[in-house]
Order: C-alpha cells, then structure tokens, then sequence
C-alpha cells in the first residue's frame, strides 16, 4: 500500500515515511491510493478484543509493518494506560448507542490514536535509517495537545512542541498541557485562535529553509495532528470495534446497516468512520455534527467552503475550527483522486478563504448529513439525556446527541446509531454541570465541579482530573501567531 500526496500524486510514499513525515513536501496530505476492504467477515470480528481488531484494520493500510512490529505497536498502546478493559465501550442511552472513546490517559478521543502514533513513528524512524531527532511539531484546539504530550512524554529520539490558544480551551484543557512533565516536551499559548495556530505550524511544515536548518542541527519535523496518517489509520479501528460489539450484543444482526454521529471539528474523527464503511463496515449515513462555528455544515449544504466568518468560542472548544483540514481528503476522493483538481481548491481557500466543488462531487456526498446545535441546544442535550437516563456527557458529545435528534425528526430515520462519545464530562465540568443546573452549579469553578459531577453521575473522577488538581505548573510561554517559528527555534536551540 503505498500513500500519495492530495496535492501532487507523483508525491509517493510507503506507509512508515507516510506516518514520518506527518505532512506531504507540498503541503497534501497523505491519502491511500485505495481503501482496503476488509479481509476478515465482520461477524468474526464480534469474537475479537479491542486490540485484534485493531491489527485487522491497520494491517491493510501499514503494509509495510512486520506483523511483529505493528501487534508490539497495538500492544503498548491499548493496555493499562486505559481505564476499561474494552478500550471502547458501547453505552446504550437515549435510543443511542454512545461509543466513549474517553477512557485513556488525557480522557478524550484522541488517546484512541495518540497512544499508538509514538509507536509507529519510533518504528517508522528505525525502519528508515532516520538519524535525526524527531521533532512532532502540533496545533491544538484543546485535546490534541495533551494526547500528544502523554504520548511522548520522554519518549527517546523525539521532542514535542505543542501550541494552543491560550484562552480558547477548556481551564482543564489547559492546566492538563501546562502541568506536562517530561525534558522533551514545550507548551506554548498564543495570542489567537487554533487556526491561526495551525496555520503557523502548516507554514513551518512547508518551509524548506527551516528544514535545511532544523537537518544541520539534526532534527527534523513531524506532526501528531490528524494531518498525519497514522492519526487517522488507528480512528479507522474504533468504527469496525463498534460494529462488531453490536453484533456481539445482539443489537443488530451481521450486515444490518447503522448510522455514525460524529461531533467534528478537524474531520478527522468522521473521514475515518468514511474509511470505515469504504472498508466495509455497514454503515449508512455518517452525520457530520457542528457547533456554532458551523462552516461543515454549510459546506454540506450548499456545497461552498467558506471560512471568512466570525470566529465563535463555544463550550465545545475542540470544535473551535474554522479550516477543516481533513476535509482535504475527501474533496481529493471526491475529486476523482485528481490532485490537480484539489490542489486548485486548496489554493482558492488559501487566496480567498472558500471555494465552491462541483455538481458531480456533491452528489458523492449523498452518504452524509451535515447539521449544527447552538450553545443552548448543546446544554439542553446535556440536560435531558441526564434528566431522562441519568447519563452524563460533554459539551462535544452533546452537540452529536442534539444534532441526531435533528437528523431523526427531519428524516424520519430510525436506523440503529452509534454516537461518537469524544471526552470525558469531566473535561469540561462547568459547562456540563452548568447545563444540569445553571442556578446551582452555574458560579463555581472547574475545580470545585468535580466532586459535584462525581456524586451526581456515580462515575469516580478519572486519575488525569485528579493528578492535575495539584500538579505544579511547568509551561508558561506565550507568543504571537506570528512568531511561533522563533518559540520552536528558541527551544531547539539552533
């Protein structure tokens, strides 16, 4: 399986330079040249752990791992780092099926392939006769950030730098990035928003004298964001994992057909659920669900991308995202695999912030559904599933669970459906308690919600939350958008 950039196909590479590199030279992202299907009967699956179903997924798209070598991958990833023996547990709620995918180390989504990515970069890197320092250059509206920090914390031959707006994530959000240990990681706020931030470190990426510089002082660039391949392969997983629990449940017969809800932001999360049913996995309708920065959900409905809007803080912080840069490989799918055609888009958001596809691509969207909640939907949502089930979600899962509730009294659809469970409610505790009860929780802070939360959910607050109420604050810095390049010269020291 070889990998091809989306902006320039006669960029290839094999699927550990793929994972190495994070980003195309030409700023593309990697792309499969095909999905895989998948070689093993779904109904087999529901026989299988997390972790073997794991390697039935990522053996297709990392071919150029020894089975040896990916299983080592899998097995020091999925293990006691997480807080449930099944990885990802199904929770039925509300007519839904809620997959957390929140019971790792940092209590959000991104563990799923954050555990796993310094895995298969160190192997990548050996595999290739890298002598460099690796350094995973990464943007984050939140979660990111601190996946990627637990996962390579310390981990020999890499150094992390990380930036986040410093006053857009969640005060958990942040005090989990400030309060990382480890010699090799930097945090870093900025005076902007998260597109800026990822804007700045797309720039570095394609910046051939900063490499030149970075290779003189041996190191050199690769990203933990879902830009990178080895991000989004392990997402993949999660899907096939999901459908194969519903057989083993008896919630659904092998081959019954189910929707996905996904809250997105960076679409990373919902292009894999798209690999996932092109893989094979019988999924219909994948419901792409926004916050009030709703740019997906216009794109799906008229079928222009357009970034030039107000930028909108919301309670759903991970969302705060106006460049969707995953979304780059769907247009390239949806494009004809045509990197030219892409590349012209991508040029045409870069000039202009938009750009408008074609009658013939938007009738290849047909399998999604695009819709947004407000801030009021979302805390309704919060509201009623706890009222109703006694179940507690967050801000981001919320904005899933209301969307769903749109989609089915639009549509009619009654189609069993997985709800993509991204973070822990304690990660965003005011604003999910505030949402239960404004008068009685709505004054207090972060901090103090936690054993609120805990008595009311009868969920015991996860050992991240608890680690972090105390530990000392180790990363101050803060920089301009636009002085991010000196902060990663400043502590690379070149």
């Amino acid at each position: 399986m070889l990998y091809v950039s989306t902006r320039n196909q006669e960029e290839k590479a094999t699927a550990s330079q793929a994972v190495m590199q994070g980003l195309a030279s030409d700023g593309g992202l990697f792309v499969p040249e095909q999905i895989p299907k998948l070689d093993v009967p779904v109904g087999k699956l529901a026989g299988m752990t997390y972790q073997e179903t794991a390697y039935e997924v990522m053996k297709l798209f990392l071919t150029d791992y020894t089975e040896e070598e990916l299983k080592a991958c899998i097995r020091n990833a999925y293990d006691e780092k997480f807080d449930t023996e099944e990885i990802a547990p199904l929770v039925a709620a509300q007519g839904a099926y809620y997959l957390e995918l929140f019971h790792g180390r940092t209590i959000a989504f991104k563990d799923m392939a954050l555990s796993i990515l310094p895995h298969l970069l160190t192997t990548a890197a050996r595999k290739n006769n890298v002598g460099n320092e690796i350094v995973i250059l990464t943007a984050t509206s939140g979660d990111t950030g601190k996946a990627a920090l637990a996962g390579f914390a310390d981990v020999e031959g890499t150094k992390i730098v990380v930036f986040y707006p410093k006053d857009g994530v969640s005060p958990i959000q942040k005090r989990q990035m400030v309060t990382q240990k480890g010699a090799n990681t930097f945090v870093v706020g900025i005076n902007g928003n998260f597109d800026q931030a990822q804007a700045g470190v797309k720039q570095m990426f394609s910046d051939a004298e900063l490499a030149k510089e970075m290779a003189d002082a041996g190191y050199q660039f690769s990203s933990a964001n879902s830009i990178n391949i080895g991000r989004l392969v392990p997402q993949v997983a999660y899907y096939a994992y999901a459908y194969a629990r519903m057989i083993k449940s008896g919630d659904i017969r092998e081959g019954e057909k189910i929707n996905v809800v996904v809250p997105t932001g960076n679409f990373g999360n919902i292009l894999a659920a798209f690999y996932a049913k092109n893989m094979g996995v019988p999924i219909a309708k994948l419901i792409c669900a926004s916050n009030e920065n709703k740019v997906l959900y216009d794109f799906f409905s008229t079928g222009t991308y357009d970034k030039n809007r107000e930028f909108i803080l919301t309670s759903s912080p991970s969302m705060d995202i106006l460049v969707s840069s995953n979304l780059e490989r769907l247009i390239y799918r949806i494009a004809g695999d045509d990197a030219q055609a892409n590349a012209a888009l991508m040029r045409s958001l870069q000039e202009t912030g938009r750009y408008e596809i074609t009658e013939g691509m938007r009738r290849q969207l047909a399998d999604f559904y695009g819709n947004y909640a407000s801030e009021e939907e979302t805390a309704e949502a919060i509201r009623k599933i706890y009222q109703e089930s006694g179940y507690v979600i967050d801000t981001h899962t919320a904005v899933a669970a209301a969307v769903y509730e749109k989609y089915k009294k639009e549509t009619k659809d009654l189609t069993k459906t997985v709800i993509v469970s991204t973070a822990s409610p304690y990660k965003f505790t005011k604003s999910v308690m505030s949402a239960i009860d404004p008068k009685k929780y709505g004054d207090k802070p972060d901090f103090e919600l936690i054993d609120e939360l805990e008595a009311i959910s009868k969920v015991k607050a996860p050992q991240a939350v608890e680690e972090i109420r105390t530990a000392p604050v180790v990363h101050t810095a803060v920089c301009e958008a636009d002085q991010m390049q000196e902060a990663v010269k400043g502590f690379l020291k070149i």
